[in-house]
């Protein structure tokens, strides 16, 4: 399929964006293509696709369950025991609902880490989107228990009928329910299969506090002492660290997924290093975690949020910039998860959504566009999807929304027993 794109706002200037296949074949003035599908973009501005990079997909059906108390407690006491009552099923519309609202909000991949992962892959396949998903390990801190859980994950448990758009990863939970050797053995895994490893660490200053307790090391530390710092691990949260441990990260090509709104909603902490971290070399993402911590999966919000942290606790106004923060969502994210895309240009994959410019946000037009993305807009204003060179979403319409809400609310009560 081919889309020709005419008049639309990128970086502030007028130009036309050619799609052919899947891919981004031209971004220039006055093309003229007899293309399958015009889109008038005279009142749109184009962004490339955001990228979600911490994400507990499936988990919708917790949103707005369990709220306003500290990590610990919600995880002990509101999430697991009902996650005990995970199927299939719901793992499935779930991962569909989690898809429809990233779809809506100009999302187009993410970084999940949930159960019963193929059920959460073939739902995003069905849905249009990208997304990486792990086999999730829990061993609780027992190397015997750990190696029970390695002789169950096989590479053949990753093939599958899935497109282009599906990949697969490994993900020890954290280092207070994963053992030293299982998370050895899983880098290994990964090194051996060219996968990525996705974990949590750093999230909170008792997990800190637990690790010198229980380690003799700071969370980063252990996980360096074990050799598992590599290129393709991606850490969510990393709040608890110092100038050696940014260093550690940067020195062995690790990268990092700030999760703004989750870590303030259960108090985790506030003061994101990114300055520190970027000025290393360290690639920096950005993403939401799931329902239950952050409440949505607008990855706009998110980039507002993340933004504006930076410049609240450095009482700097310059910190984290629109256009930088808008990298960190799209192009640093892509890097992550290494896909061709987050960015509009000649030869990228063909990921992007388009804003409608006719609504207040947006509204003078002569004013900045990326700016007005990040602080004055929010995924409400996302008009068109496009992923992998089809379109997702027109006019804010999506197939299939009312039956995933449907199925969602039908399905809850079988997972949440309160």
């Amino acid at each position: 399929m081919s889309i020709l794109i005419k008049n639309i706002l990128v970086n502030n200037k007028r130009t036309d964006i050619l799609i052919a296949d899947n891919k981004i074949t031209s971004v220039s003035h006055n093309i003229t293509y007899n293309a399958d599908k015009v889109i008038d973009g005279t009142y749109k501005a184009a962004f490339p696709g955001l990228v979600n990079g911490h994400t507990h997909a499936a988990m919708t059906f917790f949103r707005g369950y369990g709220d306003d108390l500290p990590l610990e407690e919600w995880l002990t006491t509101k999430i697991w025991p009902n996650e005990r009552n995970l199927t299939d099923e719901i793992v499935y519309w779930g991962t569909k609902l989690a898809c429809l609202e990233m779809i809506k909000t100009g999302t187009t991949a993410f970084n999940d880490m949930y159960f019963r992962f193929k059920e959460a892959a073939r739902a995003t396949d069905e849905m249009g989107i990208r997304g990486v998903f792990p086999q999730l390990m829990f061993d609780n801190l027992d190397p015997e228990q750990g190696k029970k859980v390695q002789s169950r994950i096989k590479y053949q448990d990753f093939e599958g009928d899935y497109s282009s758009r599906i990949q697969f990863a490994i993900a020890p939970h954290a280092i207070y329910t994963v053992s030293g050797s299982s998370y050895k053995w899983a880098m290994d895994f990964a090194t051996e299969h060219g996968i990525i490893v996705h974990t949590h660490l750093a999230e909170t200053q008792t997990e800190y506090q637990n690790a010198i307790k229980n380690f003799g090391l700071s969370p980063i530390r252990y996980l360096n002492s074990l050799g598992i710092l590599k290129p393709n691990l991606v850490i969510a949260h990393c709040l608890w660290l110092d100038d050696d441990e940014i260093k550690m990260l940067a020195d062995n090509g690790v990268k990092v997924v700030h999760n703004p709104n989750s870590n303030l909603k259960l108090a985790s902490g506030h003061r994101f290093l990114y300055n520190e971290m970027k000025e290393k070399g360290v690639c920096i993402g950005l993403g939401t975690d799931g329902c239950s911590s952050s409440n949505n999966l607008d990855m706009i919000e998110a980039m507002k949020m993340m933004s504006l942290l930076q410049k609240g606790w450095r009482l700097d106004p310059t910190a984290l910039p629109a256009n930088d923060v808008i990298k960190v969502a799209t192009k640093n994210g892509a890097e992550m998860l290494n896909i061709n895309a987050g960015e509009i240009k000649e030869g990228m994959l063909a990921d992007m959504f388009l804003v409608d410019l006719n609504t207040p946000a947006f509204t003078p037009l002569n004013n900045n566009t990326e700016s007005n993305l990040v602080y004055a807009a929010n995924g409400n204003n996302v008009d068109t999807v496009i992923c992998d060179g089809k379109i997702l979403m027109e006019n804010k319409k999506i197939d299939g929304e009312t039956e995933i809400i449907q199925k969602v609310n039908e399905l809850v009560n079988i997972l949440i027993k309160h």
